[in-house]
C-alpha cells in the first residue's frame, strides 16, 4: 500500500564524467530517449501521487521541465555531492512534510528499477522504524587490492550486499541523519550510510539483479537489453524494447 504522504527525491546534478560523452548520462539517449526520462516514468508509475523533488545544477541546460510525468514536483538546486543535494531537497521540504513521512531517494542513473520492487519496497518497510533500502547479495568472489591494483586479499562475500536505490527513511530521520554527518564532517556515500553513522541499522530489501546503475559507455546498451527483457516478461507497461 502507496502511504498518501510519499516524497520522492532524484539527485540529478552530477556530470558522469566516467561516462565520457557529451553531456551528463543523465542526458544520454537510451532507447531513443534521455535516461533521466526514463527512470521519471519507472517512479511515476510505482508513485504517481507522490511528490517530486528533481535536483538539477543550477546552469543545467539540458533539462525540458516537459519531461516530469509527476503533477507535484519541484526543481532544487543540487549541490557538490549527492548529500548535498538530497539535503537541499529535505530543507526545502521543512514546512511541508511531517517527521514521519517516507522520503525515497532514487538514482536518475537507475532507470531499469522494476515496479515489482518499487512497491515491495514500501510494502515491507511498512511498519519499520529505521527505513531500509533495495539491495541484493554479493554473488562474486570479491578482491582486495593495493595501490598498484594488485589483489592484497580474497574477501569473505557472507552477508556483503550491494546497495540499490531508492532508499527510504523516515523524513525528520534522514534530515537530522545528514544534518549530522555534515557537522561531524562524516563523508555519506548514500542515504543508509548516514542513517548507519546514527548507529542505526536500515533493512536490506533484496531486489532484482537488473537495477543497472548507469556509470560506464557500455552500461547503455546493456541497459536497453534489460528493457528488452522487461518488456517480453510483460510485466513493465511502456518498456522500450531495441528496435
Amino acid at each position: 500500500m502507496i502511504p498518501e504522504a510519499l516524497w520522492l527525491i532524484v539527485p540529478a546534478a552530477g556530470q558522469g564524467r566516467r561516462m565520457g560523452g557529451d553531456r551528463p548520462k543523465q542526458y544520454l539517449s537510451l532507447a531513443g530517449r534521455p535516461v533521466l526520462v526514463h527512470t521519471l516514468e519507472r517512479l511515476h508509475r510505482a508513485y504517481p501521487r507522490a511528490s517530486l523533488r528533481l535536483c538539477l545544477a543550477p546552469d543545467d541546460p539540458w533539462f525540458d521541465p516537459a519531461w516530469v510525468p509527476f503533477e507535484r514536483w519541484q526543481r532544487i538546486a543540487g549541490g557538490s555531492e549527492r548529500a548535498d543535494s538530497v539535503l537541499n531537497a529535505l530543507e526545502e521540504l521543512a514546512n511541508r512534510a511531517a517527521a514521519d513521512d517516507w522520503v525515497l531517494v532514487h538514482d536518475v542513473a537507475r532507470p531499469c528499477v522494476h515496479p515489482d520492487d518499487l512497491q515491495r519496497l514500501l510494502e515491507v518497510l511498512a511498519e519499520e522504524p529505521v527505513g531500509g533500502l533495495l539491495a541484493m547479495p554479493v554473488a562474486d568472489t570479491m578482491k582486495r587490492a593495493d595501490a598498484r591494483g594488485r589483489v592484497t586479499a580474497t574477501e569473505s562475500r557472507e552477508g556483503l550486499w550491494h546497495a540499490l536505490t531508492p532508499q527510504a527513511f523516515r523524513y525528520g530521520l534522514l534530515r537530522d541523519a545528514l544534518h549530522g554527518a555534515r557537522e561531524r564532517g562524516v563523508r555519506v556515500t548514500d542515504e543508509a550510510s548516514a542513517i548507519e553513522a546514527l548507529g542505526l541499522a536500515p533493512r536490506l530489501v533484496p531486489a532484482r539483479r537488473d537495477n543497472l546503475k548507469i556509470t560506464h559507455p557500455e552500461d547503455l546498451s546493456l541497459a536497453a537489453r534489460i528493457f528488452a527483457v522487461q518488456a517480453e516478461e510483460g510485466k513493465v507497461p511502456g518498456a522500450e524494447t531495441i528496435p
